[in-house]
């Protein structure tokens, strides 16, 4: 018993060396959160070792894809490449299960763009096994690692002295930890320029304030009518998503990578097409649509659409508002476009900055202090 006590005691010395290592945080985590975040961050629970979630979900980059320089995520084998711009994990988990709206009579909720996972938990479960990603063979090489790894201890701690014997079961309560550090303040700080003016601590600059009009404005940018700005009626801070499916007549991107991998892993090459939503309900009327993501952290999330075809938000901007008047290439899924609420915007070039403008707002962990003393 006595060597059982050193062994875990040195494994817990262990741990708190690896987790001082982590990127530092303001917020206390529980013990649950806590162990997802070491579960998020460990490059070695990939086939072969090297990459871990937060590689494709970086907090320096508002918990998306740190590469910008790629349109879609490259696996940790590194001539693999998914066929979606990863979405950020931060603020995924506050959208509801995917289901239809008796009102609105349309789809809502889910994670990733098609919103095939229900939960978070569901999601996390993804990219481990996906061949493109993490690469693992199944789940039992995972929990495998994590048996072995310096945060076991712990792990057996948060879910119980059992809680590694059975595959199943350690590989959902891995990705029910990594869902509680996901739902966490650390990850979902609500930390904005923008939060501290709904506040009332911080004014907007002039452009700013003229953007945040044009935002809301329906008869102008009507942004707000997929990312509503404004505060829930019990207080909740906005989204800036309303979780709801659209397809927007995004043109194919054919700076993808995905297009050219080995026919075993795509096998359609160039002539693939990314029909979202309808390929997980198996309707064709919503082929071509994908989750609105939310706005938060948006500067720090380039590139932009599902298949990273735009560079820069006034890239995306123009886009809602010249798409049927100006030269952009045909949609990827013609059928279900939406032509009513954008196209044709009219939006001037110094509107368009405007909006930009205030959507630079919307970045976590602003300093009202740091910025004036820029």
């Amino acid at each position: 018993m006595q060597n059982v006590r050193k062994k875990i005691f040195l494994c817990l010395g262990i741990l708190g060396l690896w987790i001082a290592t982590l990127p530092a945080t303001e917020v206390r985590l529980t013990p649950k959160q806590q162990l997802g975040k070491v579960i998020f961050f460990d490059a070695n629970l990939s086939t072969p070792p090297g990459q871990a979630c937060a590689e494709c979900h970086s907090p320096n980059q508002g918990f998306s894809n740190p590469d910008i320089n790629l349109p879609v995520s490259r696996g940790v084998h590194r001539d693999r490449f998914g066929g979606r711009n990863d979405l950020s994990a931060a603020y995924a988990g506050f959208s509801p299960p995917l289901h239809v709206d008796e009102k609105e009579g349309k789809y809502i909720g889910g994670n990733f763009w098609d919103g095939r996972a229900d939960n978070l938990v569901e999601q996390a479960k993804g990219p481990f096994l996906n061949r493109l990603e993490m690469a693992n063979p199944d789940a039992a090489a995972v929990v495998a690692k994590i048996r072995r790894a310096a945060y076991a201890p712990l792990f057996l701690d948060v879910f119980g002295a059992d809680a590694l014997m059975e595959v199943d079961r350690a590989y959902h309560l891995a990705a029910e930890a990594i869902a509680a550090y996901e739902m966490s303040p650390e990850v979902n700080a609500f930390s904005s320029k923008y939060d501290l003016y709904l506040k009332k601590l911080v004014a907007l600059s002039p452009a700013e304030q003229r953007g945040l009009a044009l935002f809301e404005d329906p008869k102008k940018g009507n942004c707000a009518a997929c990312h509503p700005s404004q505060p829930g009626a019990d207080g909740t801070p906005p989204l800036f998503t309303d979780f709801t499916y659209d397809n927007l007549g995004v043109p194919k991107n054919p700076e993808n990578p995905f297009y050219y991998l080995p026919r075993e892993l795509n096998p359609d090459g160039p002539r693939w097409v990314d029909l979202g939503l309808g390929a997980v309900v198996k309707k064709a009327s919503e082929n071509g649509k994908f989750r609105v993501p939310t706005l938060r952290n948006i500067a720090h999330t380039p590139p932009y659409m599902h298949n990273g075809v735009f560079k820069n938000l006034w890239q995306v901007v123009m886009f809602y508002s010249t798409r049927d008047v100006g030269p952009w290439p045909a949609p990827e899924v013609a059928e279900t476009v939406n032509r009513e609420e954008l196209g044709d915007l009219k939006l001037t070039a110094a509107e368009i900055d405007d909006i930009v403008a205030f959507m630079l707002t919307l970045s976590d962990g602003y300093r009202p202090q740091a910025a004036a003393a820029h």
